[in-house]
C-alpha cells in the first residue's frame, strides 16, 4: 500500500488519521509487514522511482492535520480551500492546497517559543547534514531559477564553487531555512508513523531504487560518481532491453554510476545511502537488483533501448561494503525480468531472499519458476507488484490464453468473485517465508485500480483506496486466509 494510496489526506494519502488507521487495519487482520513505495520526493510523472533526491522525504505526504497538532497550524486553517478526495490522487492539487499551509506553518515555527521543538529542529540538521544541506540548496535554487537541470545553472554553481555555493546561501538563505523545516516535519511524522506500526509488530518495508534522476542532487554533488561528458551530460543511460513489459526495452534516462571511482571510495555513497534507509525501514527491497551483476547500457542520444548493450556490475562490491560497516542487512532481491544465472547466484552469495510473482508463473507448463508449488523458502512471493495489472484485471485478461487458463484451473473453483481470494491462498500457502498480497488484490479491484504500467509516462501513480476499505470483515477476512496458511504471528 503506497502512502500516496491511503484515503483520507488532502488530493493525495500522506502521514495523517488515515495512516493510522491504516496500521490498526493490519494489526487486527494479522498482518506484520507493510510494504511501502519510495517516500522520496518526486519529479514530472509522480513516479517514486523518479526523484531528485536520494535521501530526502516527499514534501506531499506531510500531513496538515499533524501541524496542528505540533501547535504549527490551526484547524481553521487547515479546513479552508481543501481539495475534494476521491479515488484518483490530484498530486497538483495537493501541491496548491498544501505548499502556503507548510509556508505558514514554517513563519510560525520561526515565530515559536516551543523550545523543545527548536531543540529538536537543531538535532535533526546535525544528523544529516551530511545530505540535506545541499538537498535544500538544490531545492532552493531549483525553485528560484524554474528548473532542475543542474547543468543550466551558473558555470561556478555547475562546478560547485565555494564562493558561489556561498553567495547561494546567502541570497536564498529563507527558502534553504524553509526547505530544511519541511524535511525536518517529514521526518517527525514518518517517525511517529513507523514507531506506531513496530509498536503493534508491523515491520516496515521500504523500497530502494538502484539508480538515481539525472537532475537531482545527488549526481550534481558527486558528479565524478555518474558516467558524465565534460558538461555534466550523461554519456550512457540505464534502462532494460526488450522484455515482459515493451518490444523495444525501457529506456529509463537516469545516469549510470562510474563502478570504477565507486570502488575506489569503498562505495562511500552507497554505505551512506544503505544506512539511511534503515534509520527508516526494517525491511528493504532494493529495485533491480539485477543491475549490481551487469546493468544495460544505452547510449544518452539513443532513441530507445534496443540498441544498448550489457556491461559488468559491481557485483557483491556494495553489499561487502555495507556489511562491513552496518552489519548484517535484511536486504530483498527484486530480481525480476531477464535474470541470467549469475545473477541468481549473486542473489544466493549474497545470501539475500529473491521476488517470486504469482502473475509471471502461467504462461509454459514447462516453467513454473514464479507458480506457488516452486516458491523456495527464502523468498519474498507476491499475487503481483506495483508494476502488474491487479490479479483480477490480469486474470480477466488472459481468458484467450488456453495454456494460462488451464494451469490456472488447479487453483480456481470457477467462481469469478473468488479468484482474488483464491490466488491470494495459493501465494500464502507456498513455501516462501514472506508473502506480500497488494491492498488492490485483497480487494479484488480490476485494472481500473492498476498502480503503475512500465512505460507509459502518464496515467500513473493514481490509485487511492477507499476509507471504507479498512473495515472488520475484511480485516477478518485477511486475518483468516493467514491463519488458515499457517502464517498468522503469536506476538
Amino acid at each position: 500500500m503506497p502512502v500516496f494510496s491511503l484515503p483520507g489526506g488532502h488530493g493525495v494519502g500522506d502521514f495523517g488519521p488515515a495512516a493510522f488507521r491504516f496500521v490498526d487495519f493490519l494489526q487486527a487482520a494479522g498482518q506484520t509487514i507493510w510494504q511501502l513505495l519510495p517516500l522520496v520526493p518526486t519529479s514530472l510523472g509522480n513516479s517514486p522511482y523518479s526523484s531528485y533526491s536520494a535521501f530526502a522525504g516527499n514534501q506531499l505526504l506531510i500531513s496538515m492535520d499533524k501541524l496542528v497538532e505540533l501547535g504549527l497550524l490551526t484547524t481553521d486553517q487547515v479546513s479552508e480551500n481543501t481539495p475534494p478526495n476521491t479515488n484518483t490522487a490530484d498530486y497538483n492539487a495537493a501541491r496548491e492546497y498544501k505548499e502556503p499551509l507548510l509556508r505558514t506553518a514554517f513563519a510560525n515555527f520561526r515565530n515559536s517559543s516551543d523550545a523543545a521543538l527548536a531543540s529538536r529542529f537543531m538535532e535533526f540538521l546535525g544528523a544529516n547534514r551530511f545530505w540535506l544541506t545541499d538537498f535544500a540548496r538544490f531545492e532552493a535554487h531549483a525553485l528560484s531559477c524554474g528548473h532542475k537541470d543542474w547543468a543550466r545553472w551558473d558555470e561556478a554553481l555547475v562546478r560547485r564553487d565555494a564562493t558561489a555555493l556561498s553567495e547561494l546561501d546567502s541570497r536564498l538563505a529563507d527558502e534553504i531555512h524553509f526547505a530544511k523545516f519541511q524535511q525536518f516535519v517529514f521526518d517527525i511524522q514518518w517517525r511517529e508513523l513507523k514507531q506506531y506500526a513496530n509498536e503493534r509488530n508491523i515491520r516496515i518495508y521500504g523500497d530502494m531504487p538502484i539508480f538515481v534522476a539525472y537532475e537531482s542532487v545527488d549526481v550534481w554533488t558527486n558528479q565524478n560518481l555518474f558516467s558524465l561528458n565534460e558538461a555534466g551530460r550523461p554519456t550512457v543511460v540505464a534502462g532494460v532491453p526488450p522484455d515482459y513489459f515493451s518490444e523495444t526495452g525501457q529506456m529509463w534516462g537516469n545516469p549510470l554510476y562510474n563502478w570504477e571511482q565507486l570502488a575506489a571510495t569503498n562505495y562511500e555513497w552507497w554505505t551512506l545511502r544503505i544506512r539511511y534507509a534503515f534509520q527508516n525501514f526494517d525491511l528493504l527491497r532494493i529495485d533491480h537488483f539485477r543491475g549490481f551483476e551487469s546493468y544495460w547500457e544505452i547510449p544518452a542520444d539513443a532513441p530507445n533501448a534496443i540498441s544498448g548493450q550489457w556491461q559488468p556490475g559491481p557485483r557483491r562490491g556494495v553489499f561487502d561494503a555495507a556489511r562491513e560497516s552496518l552489519g548484517e542487512l535484511p536486504i530483498v532481491a527484486e530480481d525480476l525480468g531477464l535474470i541470467t544465472d549469475e545473477v541468481h547466484g549473486l542473489r544466493d552469495e549474497l545470501g539475500l531472499p529473491g521476488m517470486r510473482v504469482l502473475q509471471f508463473g502461467f504462461a509454459h507448463e514447462h516453467d513454473n519458476y514464479h507458480r506457488p508449488e516452486a516458491y523456495p523458502e527464502h523468498s519474498v512471493a507476491y499475487t503481483g507488484t506495483h508494476d502488474n495489472d491487479t490479479i483480477v484485471g490480469w486474470h480477466n485478461a488472459g481468458h484467450d490464453n488456453e495454456a494460462q487458463q488451464h494451469i490456472l484451473g488447479r487453483f480456481l473453483s470457477g467462481d469469478p468473485a473468488k479468484v482474488h481470494t483464491e490466488l491470494i491462498a495459493a501465494v500464502m500457502h507456498s513455501a516462501a517465508e514472506t508473502a506480500i498480497i497488494p491492498m488492490q488484490d485483497l480487494l479484488g479491484l480490476g485494472t481500473e485500480a492498476r498502480t503503475n504500467t512500465p512505460g507509459e509516462a502518464d496515467g500513473n501513480w493514481l490509485w487511492r483506496c477507499s476509507a471504507a476499505a479498512f473495515n472488520d470483515q475484511l480485516a477478518s477476512e485477511f486475518r483468516q486466509l493467514t491463519q488458515d496458511a499457517n502464517r498468522l504471528s503469536e506476538a
